[in-house]
């Protein structure tokens, strides 16, 4: 590693330079700015100490003539100065630290450690932390019995994820092994007991996409809060921690929670039922009108809003809201728009589809699948479309308003590898992780069958109807073609089924700092 140092006054330092030279670093020094930039334009270094305080050029004109040889690399100023009008300007100009003198040798390596090596420092420390980890989450897998554990559970598997992904660490396959291990044990969970939850006297089932706006809209608004409440489509919980950071600015989170996502894990089902505060098949019973079927040709998630207000009268809410559903720019810019003409409103809803047709172009775009051909540049290209989005314009504003917000979604989705042969008539629908017909033909073993839809809250098209649902990484293929459609499905993005990725979702409340 080489280490150029700059100041006038070098000799008074030999001291600090024999101790990093002893710590195997190669030290060049030059006293005065101009021949350090010179310098600079033969020789590459990998970090700069610069003093601040130099006859000729300064410090801080120094700096300048650095990074437009090479932005990228860190320089740190030293200076005897504390004027805050010097640390704004070094810090404005992006040092990478700030020392004031006299500085020791430890603080000049810590300085080092933090700039050169973090990378390094970090993945071991990750690594070693993980591997520590490892068999405490092994043994949470083995006794989850509960939806509490099942969520602190995915929570961890996710904070390591994003640990690992930062640190661009080994031990990510040793963790997707894990994650496969933990979907085995929650199918078996979800299998055992999601009947159960539909129950006359299910009073211990968790909160599930019925429920959202009676425990978490409704007491906020009979509190006299106003609420803004957010769905992105097909939104995972590491999705959200993701844009979490960059919310912290802005905002507090006071419940940070999950929810559990009916069967299927789709927008007809799970999306219509969060609106209506009803299971798919009390829909279909109390408002047919409002309904689409399976076969039905028509949209199926073109009556959210007449679904809530049904819920609003439902529940004898007098609530004035509004409802949004942000299909592309152009929407969000309209929303943007109207925001003065709704603020006053005690509740509105807005739907963002991004993220949703961001999956379904990683399948169907040959370029999607190149820049986002893994879960962490996935998140890494909702993280962009997050920033530069009027999703993010319009939490921004409403930081600043009299408003809590409520973040969520209707289901997520998992990578699928794995497919599995599936026979049914022309009826049958198309999704990839659950089937439902009359004549399916199916290994019982490999999947989670429902013979008697309603006993789960949902509709059958026929008396026989059957449902049937995909778990782990595990994907319907029709034996006609299989090869083919084996391996154009294999790695991508799907929903519907059962997996911790499309059933334990965030719903999250936060609150303007």
């Amino acid at each position: 590693m080489k280490i150029l140092w700059i100041d006038d006054e070098i000799d008074l330092l030999r001291a600090h330079i024999f101790f990093l030279e002893e710590k195997g670093y190669e030290v060049s020094t030059r006293n005065n700015g101009q021949d350090a930039i010179d310098l600079c334009r033969t020789e590459r270094f990998d970090i700069i100490f610069l003093d601040e305080n130099m006859p000729g050029l300064s410090g801080l004109e120094t700096l300048t003539k650095i990074k437009e040889i090479n932005s990228a690399i860190p320089v740190v100023m030293i200076t005897k100065s504390e004027e805050e009008n010097i640390m704004d300007m070094a810090i404005g100009s992006k040092i990478a630290d700030y020392l004031i003198k006299p500085v020791n040798p430890n603080q000049i390596l810590l300085t080092i450690k933090k700039n050169i090596h973090k990378r390094d420092i970090i993945s071991e420390k990750t690594t070693n932390d993980y591997r520590t980890d490892f068999g405490k989450i092994g043994m949470q897998i083995n006794e989850s019995f509960s939806f509490d554990d099942w969520q602190e559970v995915y929570k961890k598997l996710v904070y390591w994820e994003l640990e690992l992904t930062d640190a661009e660490n080994e031990m990510n396959d040793l963790l997707r092994m894990q994650k496969t291990e933990a979907n085995s044990g929650f199918t078996k969970f979800v299998k055992k007991n999601y009947e159960a939850w539909f129950a006359a006297n299910a009073d211990s089932r968790p909160t599930i996409s019925p429920d959202i706006f009676k425990k978490k809209v409704f007491p906020l608004l009979d509190a006299g809060e106003k609420v803004f409440f957010i769905l992105i489509d097909n939104f995972r919980f590491d999705q959200w921690k993701i844009i979490k950071d960059v919310l912290a600015e802005f905002y507090n989170f006071p419940d940070e929670g999950m929810y559990m996502g009916i069967l299927p894990t789709t927008t007809q089902y799970a999306r219509n039922a969060i609106f209506a505060g009803l299971m798919p098949l009390q829909i279909r019973q109390m408002f047919p009108q409002l309904w689409v079927d399976e076969e039905d040709e028509e949209g199926k998630n073109l009556n959210e809003e007449d679904l809530l207000k049904t819920q609003i009268d439902r529940f004898r809410k007098k609530y004035s809201f509004s409802y949004h559903k942000i299909m592309d720019a152009q929407h969000g810019d309209k929303l943007l728009e109207r925001l003065p003409q709704i603020t006053d409103n005690q509740l509105n809803v807005a739907v963002f589809n991004f993220v949703d047709v961001l999956s379904h172009a990683r399948t169907e775009s040959k370029m999607i699948k190149e820049l986002a051909g893994t879960d962490a540049a996935y998140r890494s290209l909702t993280l962009s479309w997050f920033k530069h989005s009027a999703l993010y314009d319009l939490l921004k504003i409403l930081s600043e308003k009299d408003y809590k917000v409520i973040i969520t979604t209707d289901h997520g989705t998992v990578s699928v590898d794995t497919p599995i042969k599936v026979i049914g008539d022309k009826n049958t629908n198309t999704n990839l992780r659950y089937k439902v017909g009359k004549n399916l033909s199916y290994n019982r073993k490999e999947v989670f069958e429902i013979k008697e839809p309603e006993k789960i809250g949902l509709p059958s098209p026929n008396l026989s109807s059957t449902f049937i649902f995909a778990t782990n990484q595990d994907f319907f293929a029709y034996p006609n073609n299989y090869n083919y459609y084996a391996g154009y499905y294999k790695n991508t993005l799907q929903h519907g089924g059962i997996s911790l990725e499309e059933m334990l979702l965030p719903v999250v409340t936060l609150e303007p700092k």
